[in-house]
């Protein structure tokens, strides 16, 4: 049994790998410096191609993932429609399970394709992988191409703690978050231990996004995930662009350092299946 002044180990993730050389930059630093767990990438962009090479270095220190993705168009490289369409039409059942899963199986393709290996895990660009039927075609598809041993682990979105009482967090469990969380335990699928890192992206400095990650930190058990979205410049174009370079400057701090220390989390590096729950 862990005691309780034994570190909680957490898997911090940064989404949207290949949206951007300076999202991928803060991704290497960040893993060289020991301050991240996972990337998930954006398999749809233009960039896919010539930024996943620089992640093999990365391994197996760096868990890396497909982050599956209906809403972002990279400038218009690749199909997509705004969140709240894509929300409607899955709701509606728009889509047809033959066109769910080929969405899945595209971009799957294009990640092995570049990495040669299956995803260590799956999420969603805005948490699209939960949504009504997607999540019914991620599985499908995941159990006619992965052996057991292959089978990659799955986000859930269901909040850590009290979390929920946050608006945008309980937004995003209701609309699929903890109904997906029951549906991959029934499928035996490994699952993150709580959810953590949802906010406004509205925290100006360093210090204010500090204040955020200590409320998330204050509720981690062993195996619970925290999102982020860092990058070493501002990301023009992009609707949390500005934010970016706020969120990497703090978690490549002292102060972030410190903070982790002081409420004895750990960044998980390496193997995450022994933190992770079916």
């Amino acid at each position: 049994m862990t005691s309780p002044t034994a570190p909680r180990a957490l898997i911090l993730c940064a989404d949207d790998y290949a949206l951007h050389p300076a999202v991928d930059a803060a991704v290497e630093q960040l893993t060289l410096a020991g301050r991240l767990s996972a990337t998930s990438c954006m398999t749809t962009s233009p960039r896919w191609a010539e930024a996943a090479p620089r992640l093999q270095a990365l391994r197996p220190r760096l868990s890396v993932g497909l982050h599956f993705n209906l809403t972002e168009s990279h400038g218009g490289a690749a199909a997509a429609q705004p969140l709240a369409t894509v929300i409607r039409h899955a709701y509606t059942g728009m889509w047809s399970a033959d066109a769910m899963r080929r969405m899945w199986a595209q971009q799957l393709d294009a990640f092995e394709a570049a990495l040669g290996s299956p995803p260590d895990f799956i999420d969603g660009h805005q948490h699209v992988h939960q949504l009504p039927g997607f999540a019914d075609a991620m599985l499908h598809v995941l159990r006619q191409r992965y052996t057991a041993q292959q089978m990659p682990w799955v986000r859930s979105t269901a909040p850590m703690g009290t979390l929920w009482r946050s608006p945008k967090a309980a937004i995003i469990a209701l609309l699929g978050g903890w109904q997906t969380t029951r549906r991959l335990r029934q499928a035996g699928v490994a699952i993150n231990q709580g959810f953590g890192g949802v906010y406004g992206f509205d925290a100006p400095t360093p210090e204010r996004y500090g204040t955020q990650m200590a409320q998330w930190l204050a509720q981690v058990q062993n195996g619970s995930l925290l999102m982020c979205h860092p990058a070493t410049t501002e990301v023009v174009g992009d609707a949390i662009g500005a934010q970016r370079p706020v969120e990497f400057a703090y978690l490549m701090s002292d102060a972030f350092g410190a903070l982790l220390q002081a409420l004895q989390c750990q960044i998980q590096q390496g193997p995450l299946m022994p933190l992770l729950k079916l």
